[in-house]
């Protein structure tokens, strides 16, 4: 049995990423994560990885080429790390949206709290979908948390679970109605960040 899972919704990862470095700049995953680990004081066991690639088109402008090799240069250094199981969905040919992700990494969650496969469970998204399987291993008294970037925060998370909030920035965060804050985990950007040329 493992201690401590990481669960990761890729595509919410990349997204998030994408808007706070821009396209000529990715997230260096293995460093990212060695961050987290620090500031978490814990050392994932495991970690799982959903994901999609985004859709190529024949003729793809400028903006287009920028952002797929961001995204390209992002999963290599995802998939650069020792053991980590890397789940690739795919995307509607019709609408572009992605299929399999969302449902595959909700069911890995409640099958593997099951089956007793983790002691402690992290999920990292700002996907407020992910609710409903998270109260799987809490029911089972497996320690549950949430994991966000800083724009892309699952704000009902804070209302059930232990939440944390990476920062980059000094930008405040507003939380309206809600009382209970995150706690926020203040990671260094530069040393995160890696250039795509």
């Amino acid at each position: 049995m493992d201690k401590a899972v990481l669960f990761i919704d890729g595509t919410n990862l990349y997204a998030s990423q994408y808007e706070l470095f821009g396209p000529s700049e990715y997230l260096y995953f293995p460093y990212f994560l060695k961050q987290i680990e620090s500031k978490l004081h814990v050392s994932f066991d495991h970690i799982y990885f959903y994901a999609s690639y985004s859709h190529r088109p024949k003729h793809p402008i400028n903006k287009e080429k920028l952002y797929l090799k961001n995204e390209y240069y992002f999963y290599r250094s995802v998939k650069s790390l020792p053991g980590l199981s890397f789940f690739k969905g795919y995307r509607s040919p019709t609408s572009g949206k992605e299929k399999e992700v969302d449902v595959k990494l909700s069911v890995d969650i409640v099958d593997f709290a099951h089956l007793k496969k983790y002691q402690e469970v992290f999920l990292l998204t700002g996907d407020a979908d992910f609710m409903e399987a998270l109260k799987i291993p809490n029911r089972l008294g497996i320690k549950t948390a949430v994991l966000c970037m800083e724009n892309k925060i699952m704000f009902k998370a804070l209302l059930f679970y232990k939440t944390f909030v990476m920062k980059f920035t000094d930008k405040i965060i507003k939380f309206n109605k809600i009382r209970k804050k995150p706690i926020y985990l203040k990671l260094d950007k530069a040393k995160v960040k890696r250039s795509c040329y």
